[in-house]
């Protein structure tokens, strides 16, 4: 068994990434920004149905946007996940706002992790860092770089993009004999632990609160939370994993009208307020002038993501769920926790 360390233990794939190394017998660690918080995580871990000592799971205070703390965090550790990375509802002003961050707190986990001698570092980068900008609609895998400097690129997906070459730069240039492999997800589905859910959620979460009452004509690939955690747990150890990217996805991509379809041929009345009809492309990019939420959908519009990921599955051994199950899987979290107030 190792001693792992897992940044951002607060989110939601970090959250399942302790989870499952728990399960699976390795000692972890995990960074936070506050030790504060430190109480409430412990406390979401535990509903989940995850008690750990303080020496089966320790916390350490660091943040992506300064040095103090990594170093202790990754000391003794054998492996890191760097899941940590801002994932923000809105797009800044700034893109640097974004950028920055994610580029040296990257950076900064893997200088920290070969001054340790950490063996292989398991960086989550995402889709965002694949598949947009490209002058094709072909079908992209884990060889595909989004062009950063095609227009309509969003700050988050620059922010991927660019975190993530810059991590192999150092591997190649300064990693000393460090090993890295990536995890790209799509949009993260699956169960919620708790109201801090990630931003892929809002998407169920407002379907069945009928906060979209038509469904944009956009498309996007998903994957289960629980099926991301594994995946970087088998990256970790896994010698075909080294130097390698992984697409996370699970089957083919699917609208919002579609996943709008699973939840009311499965959730009854509790779709009640589910869209039954598609915006016409006008009326978002009419909505785009002053919504920022309409404007993030904009590249996507008309477009079905293609995307071969059967790599993870070749070489890892990694079979994903549906995104029916998980589609289904988060609706009722939502439901059941009461974040979501649904017909009787």
């Amino acid at each position: 068994m190792a001693t792992v360390l897992v940044t951002g233990g607060s989110g939601f794939i970090g959250s399942y990434c302790i989870m499952q190394l728990l399960a699976e017998g390795h000692t972890v660690r995990t960074t936070i920004r506050n030790l504060a918080r430190e109480p409430e995580v412990r406390s979401t871990l535990e509903k989940a149905g995850t008690k750990a000592t303080k020496k089966q799971l320790a916390f350490f205070a660091a943040d992506l946007n300064g040095d103090p703390g990594w170093a202790q965090a990754v000391k003794g550790c054998d492996y890191v996940l760097h899941v940590a990375s801002p994932f923000p509802m809105h797009q800044p002003k700034d893109e640097n706002d974004l950028i920055v961050p994610a580029r040296e707190g990257a950076l900064r986990v893997l200088r920290a992790a070969r001054d340790a001698g950490v063996k292989r570092v398991v960086l989550t980068s995402s889709f965002a860092a694949i598949g947009y900008g490209l002058k094709h609609d072909n079908r992209v895998d884990e060889t595909s770089w989004t062009d950063s400097t095609a227009s309509g690129i969003g700050a988050y997906v620059k922010s991927k993009t660019i975190a993530e070459r810059a991590a192999w730069d150092f591997i190649n240039s300064e990693g000393n004999g460090l090993e890295l492999a990536v995890v790209n997800p799509v949009g993260v589905l699956g169960p919620v632990l708790g109201p801090d859910f990630s931003t892929s959620i809002l998407l169920v979460e407002r379907l069945l609160q009928g906060a979209i009452p038509m469904a944009p004509r956009a498309s996007f690939g998903l994957v289960d939370v629980r099926d991301v955690a594994d995946l970087h747990i088998r990256a970790m150890t896994d010698p075909a994993a080294k130097g390698e990217r992984f697409l996370a996805m699970s089957g083919e991509s699917m609208s919002i009208f579609e996943v709008g379809k699973v939840l009311r041929a499965h959730l009854g009345a509790a779709a009640a307020k589910v869209p039954t009809r598609e915006a016409p492309n006008w009326m978002i990019q009419a909505m785009a002038l002053f919504s920022p939420e309409a404007k993030a959908l904009l590249p996507q519009l008309g477009r079905r993501m293609n995307a071969n990921h059967e790599k993870a599955g070749r070489l890892l051994g990694w079979r994903p769920r549906t995104p029916e199950e998980s589609i289904l899987a988060t609706a009722k979290s939502l439901i059941d926790q009461g974040l979501v107030k649904v017909a009787a």
